[in-house]
């Protein structure tokens, strides 16, 4: 039985990749240090024999006994809530903790695959994007500290193939929802969601005419499990390119609740960008893969998700054991 470590495992990606990784067969080992991850999410893992949890940030010294085929580092806040309240462990776990799972990949001989992200490519001046494109990123903005940790992360990884000759595996992803997103966590698809089965008006920042595209969790998984097992060592877009304005989609989610809220308006946040949209040219070629599920399909499974949530679960805002260092 092959082993595979999966970093951030307690999370929205993570948890779905831990999933997917069990039904092929793998040995699992979830690695989490539970600042945004949740245990609900793999709580029905801990029952079987092939997976193991290991409560542990990354930014420390990374131990894992006997052999180990794989490892896909996912461990990082992803939301702007998250980054901008944990900017140095934001930093950290891109720095640090990727080059401590670096050298663990090395130490094993395993293959190592890195969730970069659409961010690299800041408020991009180039549409779609594509993975050519070296971006337009603020170093020293709000969202600097997740939009450099992610491309030094890129950075480091290559350095480690080309020096060490070590298989590495970069995916680039693009907005992704689906069932086990945090409600709270200030990303577009919960909060629209959020604020409508409260009765709330939705919030859009800006004139709702800035796009994004979103992919359902299932494709992603999918695309990020092809390219674990490619030869391709350059990152690749994975993403939906279905692009949709940010005032559109409010409408929409409006549409799939049946509720008769408005939208309303407030400044658009620092750096935020106004284009989102990934060109897939590259993964549709190396990797025969393309999203399969469609957004009104995925809003609904989406929507079910959060359906089942209480009304004091709609209402709680999260408050979780961020540290500052």
């Amino acid at each position: 039985m092959q082993k595979v470590l999966i970093t951030g495992a307690a999370g929205f990606l993570g948890s779905h990749l831990c999933d997917r990784f069990i039904k092929e067969g793998f040995f699992v080992i979830g690695m989490d240090n539970l600042i945004t991850g949740d245990l609900k999410n793999i709580e029905h893992l801990f029952k079987l024999k092939n997976f193991e949890f290991y409560h542990h940030d990354i930014t420390k010294f990374v131990y894992v006994p006997g052999k180990l085929d794989y490892i896909l580092h996912f461990a990082s806040p992803a939301s702007p809530i998250d980054y901008l309240k944990i900017p140095i462990q934001t930093l950290k776990v891109g720095s640090l903790g990727t080059h401590n799972l670096l050298g663990l990949a090395k130490e094993k001989k395993a293959r190592i695959l890195i969730a970069s992200t659409s961010e690299v490519y800041g408020d991009p001046l180039v549409h779609p994007q594509n993975e050519d494109y070296y971006g337009n990123v603020n170093t020293i903005g709000p969202r600097g500290v997740y939009d450099e940790a992610k491309r030094f992360q890129e950075s480091i990884t290559m350095a480690y193939h080309t020096y060490h000759g070590l298989e590495t595996r970069i995916a680039r992803i693009f907005n992704t929802y689906g069932p086990r997103m945090r409600l709270n966590d200030g990303r577009v698809v919960p909060a629209f969601i959020g604020q409508a089965l409260r009765g709330e008006d939705l919030t859009i920042f800006g004139d709702g005419l800035q796009t994004r595209s979103f992919c359902y969790v299932d494709d992603q998984v999918e695309g990020i499990y092809r390219l674990l097992f490619s030869d391709y060592v350059y990152p690749v877009n994975i993403g939906n390119p279905d692009e949709i304005t940010i005032k559109e989609f409010a409408e929409e989610i409006i549409r799939l609740t049946g509720t008769d809220q408005k939208v309303v308006y407030q400044p658009l946040p620092v750096n935020d960008p106004l284009q989102r949209q990934p060109d897939i040219t590259r993964a549709k070629e190396i990797l025969g893969w393309e999203p399969k599920v469609n957004r009104l399909k995925g809003m609904k499974a989406t929507l079910d998700y959060f359906k089942g949530f209480s009304a004091e679960e709609l209402q709680k805002n999260e408050h979780r054991g961020f540290t500052k260092n």
